[in-house]
Formats: C-alpha cells, structure tokens, sequence
C-alpha cells in the first residue's frame, strides 16, 4: 500500500513452463479487443520471485521498512492478461492475495502475516493517449515524477495529484490524490474519467472490466468507488484514465488542465530558538484563518497553496513553504498578500527572495529525496474544516518542545487545502472531504527498530492531545474534518485511540461509506480483495 507467512505451498507458483500451459488452459484474454490496453511487456509469463530467489528480499517490503513479509512468491507483472492470471490462480487456490503498486502504503496492507502472494504492478508503468475512450491512461506502475513528466513533455498537459516522487499511481488516485495544483484544478480523481479493474465474482470467475463515469455506465459504481474509496477494496486496477469533466474534443492535449509555465516559490525559516509560545500560537493562527477564509471554490488565492513544516525543537526552525502558479506582477502581488496574513504579529521575519522555477522545475523541487531504505516510520493524518481552537495550538506547542524527546525527523506537515477541490459536492465521488482548509500530516520516523515503541508512542500522544475534546481522533464536526485514506493509519480503528463515537469509516469516508458497501458487494462479493482497514460487505 507484511510477517511470517507459510512458505513451499504447492499448487500456485508459476515457473516460466507451468505459465505457458496455463495460457492455454485459461483460453483467451478477459479482455474484449476493444477494451485492452496495446502490449506490454514480453506477452508471455510474469516474472516470479520466491524465497530461493537471491531478489526476494528486495520484494518484499514497501517504502515503510517495519513491514516485511515472506510470501511464497512475488509475481512482477507488465499486462492486464498477466494480472488476471494471477488473481484467477490465486482465487482457485485459495491463496492470500495483496497488491503492490509503488509500495507506499503505511500501514502493513500488503506485507503481513496472512499475505501468501504479492502482485507487484510497478512493471505496468506507461503513460499513453487511448483513443477510442479519448482519455489519458496511466498504468498503476507509474509514479508521481515520471507521470508528470510523460504529460507534460508530450501533451502539455496535467494531473493535480500528489507531490513525492515515488508514489505509486494505483493507491494514490484510489484514494482522491492532491498536491500543490489541487486549490486551482481539485482532486486528481475529479479528472477522472475511467478504470480498467480486475474483479471476482461470487461464482469465483475472474474477468476485467471498464467502468466510466458515464451517467448511463451499467458499470458506473465501480468507477466512483475508485474515486476515492481507497486502494485493495474493490480488485486490482490495471487502467487508470483520465479526462476532465467538460473536456471536447479528441485532442489529448486539450482533455486536461495545462499547468502554468511559471511557479514562484517562497521559504520562509523561523528558528525555534526565536518561537515562544506566544509568537507559536500567533503563526498557527494565521496561517489557519488564513485557509478558513480561502477554502471556497470561488477565492481569490486559488492559485496558492501555502503550508508549514513543524518538526520538533530538536530540529531547529519551522519552515512556512508556499508555491504560486502564475506569471508575474500578479503571482509575486498573491505571494506578498499571502505572506503578509501569515506573518502578521510575528514581528521581524527574515524572507529569502522567492524562486522562480518552470512547472517541471517545480516536480522535481519539491518531490522529496529518494527513499531511504532503513527509514521506519509512523504517520497520521487530519483534516481542518474551521481555524485551530486555543487548546488544539497549546498541544501542538508542548508536544513540538517536549525535552523528553530529541528527534528532528518528528512533527507535523500542513498543507493548503480547499478552493476547487471544494467545489465538488460531497457525494459525486467517493472522496467525502469537499468542505475543508488544510490537511495535516503527522510523521515520525527513525532507523533503530529498538525506537519503535517509543517513536510510535510520542505519535500517538501527539496527535490524541491535539484531537483531546474530540476522543483522540479528528471527528468530522465544526472544526475537524476526519482522515485522508491514502495517509491509512489502523490506530483509527483502534478503541485505545480512537475513543470517540465515530467509527473509522466515518472519519475517512464520511457518509460516503454506505454506498461503497454496495459496491462492494457488487464488485467483490466474497471479500477476496481485503486488508486490515478494508471496506467491509453489507
């Protein structure tokens, strides 16, 4: 999005010989000829990596090295039919099946003790015009830098997703997808148009089907449930494609919002040595009201997206991060304005000169340094609806200089929120989260596993002292707005955590959960594709 699973199963494991014979068994493809993507990859058999295979161990564990698991085997697949094969062999032999895009899930959904085989879709990778459905596809192999690069280099075109580099596209546009672009365009899944996913159905048969958003689609619930209904719930996508509403033509340059040609990035460092609580409270506020006041669709700052870095004292300064799409005078006199409300009471700030970088300048700025492999981590998430309350600042100042701790990679992210992804009521896609200011990401990470307990613990504290006068977690009401899916965090789920009246599908999915029951079991009727957090059957 991992353990101890039983390993030398006989039965399903697919050496290059037995996936040939397969083929043949399983007659032709699931996919209608007017449906399938062009070829991909060798044609033949996917690639299988087992414990005796001097690759394993680089295959079983995702960005989040806490989670390892010992599948029987990893199958590397680059086609639709390859996918297919695999679920249908997994199906008939009962096997514990999970699926691995670009690995960044955070919680153990793809490695974990149940797990006996891993399908890794990150060969399926290609970015490409489909002409007959007129939209954009992009495989669940691709990542985030790579994506942005093939539409814009060849159509000028973009998505509003996400910003880290290595993202995989299969998880992240299954759970709603935003980035810097998202105030001014909205969420990535509102420019989608269609899914290609593989499904089982209650007769165990495997097929693949195209769902659109087509208001006459048969198939149209399998589309919205991927429009923000998270990764591993409904079958494995192999086709994601994308359109925007409105869009005319057949020109795939035309089909999608044109990102700017300029960006114009601020960084503003305030050192710890120099942040009392006072001054603390006065910058959370600002840049709080600031995004309450500018949430709706129709604000005059949609073209920025500020933020805040807040790590913990030990990591020197907190850091005020915003970007501007625009050409000049007018995105430098948007930044001024912006910075000006989000100072305001700071007294004397040091401001470097803003930097002026070209759209795919900007990807590769703020897309984050490769992973680091010893990395652990434990991560959180929030949304804001109304501005920080008194007692939710004075916790985010304790826990941020509590001495008990010394650990510069602890704190929290916020991010610009709102504007055009508000402008999409509630219920027209599965994502839920159409009437909020700024979305927060808590992250704690570190190297030794003998931190674990303690690293993961301050998280918790952290973020149930900020949520305290809501039971720990951010309930949807006045001034929180729940979770964001693709930042998945099982404490939700947790009773000890989670101490409020409000299931953990109430705060990722508002009332949006009901209808992905339905479609759940529509989709997935004998809950085959499953994870700890999963949405459940009626």
């Amino acid at each position: 999005m991992n353990g101890n699973a039983r390993i030398g199963r006989r039965g399903f494991l697919m050496g290059t010989t037995a996936a040939g014979a397969a083929a043949t068994v399983l007659g032709p493809s699931v996919l209608a000829p007017a449906q399938a993507a062009p070829p991909t990859g060798t044609g033949t058999a996917p690639v299988v990596v087992t414990p005796a295979d001097g690759r394993y161990d680089d295959v079983v564990q995702g960005v989040n090295p806490r989670y390892v698991g010992q599948p029987e085997a990893v199958y590397m697949v680059d086609s639709p039919d390859q996918v297919a094969d695999v679920v249908r062999r997994a199906v008939l032999g009962d096997k514990r099946l999970t699926v691995r895009s670009g690995g960044h899930c955070l919680e153990g959904f793809v490695y974990n003790p149940e797990t006996q085989v891993v399908l890794d879709l990150s060969q399926m990778s290609r970015v490409y015009f489909d002409a007959q459905l007129g939209a954009i596809a992009v495989e669940p192999g691709a990542v985030v830098a790579d994506m942005y690069e093939r539409l814009y280099k060849t159509w000028g075109v973009t998505i509003p997703a996400g910003i880290f580099h290595s993202v995989g596209a299969g998880g992240h546009f299954a759970g709603g997808g935003h980035g810097h672009l998202a105030r001014l365009h909205g969420m990535a899944v509102d420019h989608l148009y269609a899914v290609e996913v593989v499904v089982v159905d209650a007769e165990r048969t495997v097929r693949a089907v195209v769902a659109t958003r087509d208001p006459d689609d048969p198939n149209r619930d399998l589309w919205w449930a991927h429009s923000g209904g998270g990764g591993g719930n409904f079958g494995v996508v192999t086709r994601y494609l994308f359109r925007s509403p409105g869009a005319l033509g057949n020109d795939p340059r035309k089909i999608l919002p044109q990102p700017p040609a300029e960006v114009l990035y601020s960084t503003v460092s305030l050192p710890w040595s120099e942040m009392t609580q006072e001054r603390f409270s006065r910058l959370l506020k600002n840049v709080g009201a600031f995004h309450e006041k500018n949430k709706d669709p129709t604000s005059p700052y949609l073209a920025v997206t500020g933020g805040m870095i807040m790590p913990h004292c030990s990591g020197g300064q907190l850091t005020l991060g915003t970007q501007v799409h625009g050409s000049p005078p007018g995105a430098q006199r948007l930044l001024d304005r912006y910075l000006a409300e989000a100072l305001d009471g700071l007294g004397p700030v040091q401001r470097s000169t803003a930097q002026r970088l070209s759209w795919l300048q900007s990807v590769a700025f703020n897309g984050g340094a490769s992973n680091h492999p010893t990395i652990r981590g434990d991560y959180k998430s929030s949304y804001m609806r109304a501005n920080f309350t008194d007692r939710q600042v004075e916790a985010f100042y304790r826990f941020l200089t509590r001495p008990d701790i010394e650990n510069p990679k602890i704190g929290v992210s916020i991010s610009g929120y709102g504007g055009r992804i508000n402008a999409v009521d509630r219920n027209a896609t599965a994502f839920a989260h159409r009437d909020c200011s700024l979305n927060l990401l808590w992250s704690v990470e570190w190297e030794d596993p003998a931190d674990d307990v303690k690293n993961i613990t301050w998280n918790r504290e952290f973020y149930g002292s900020v949520h305290a006068d809501t039971g720990g977690v951010p309930v949807p009401d006045g001034v929180t707005g729940g979770c964001y899916v693709n930042d998945v965090d099982t404490d939700i789920a947790n009773p000890t955590f989670n101490r409020s009246t409000s299931a953990w599908h109430d705060l990722y999915y508002r009332d949006n959960y009901a209808h992905l029951r339905q479609a759940k079991a529509r989709w997935d009727p004998l809950n085959f594709f499953r994870h700890a957090m999963s949405v459940q059957l009626p």
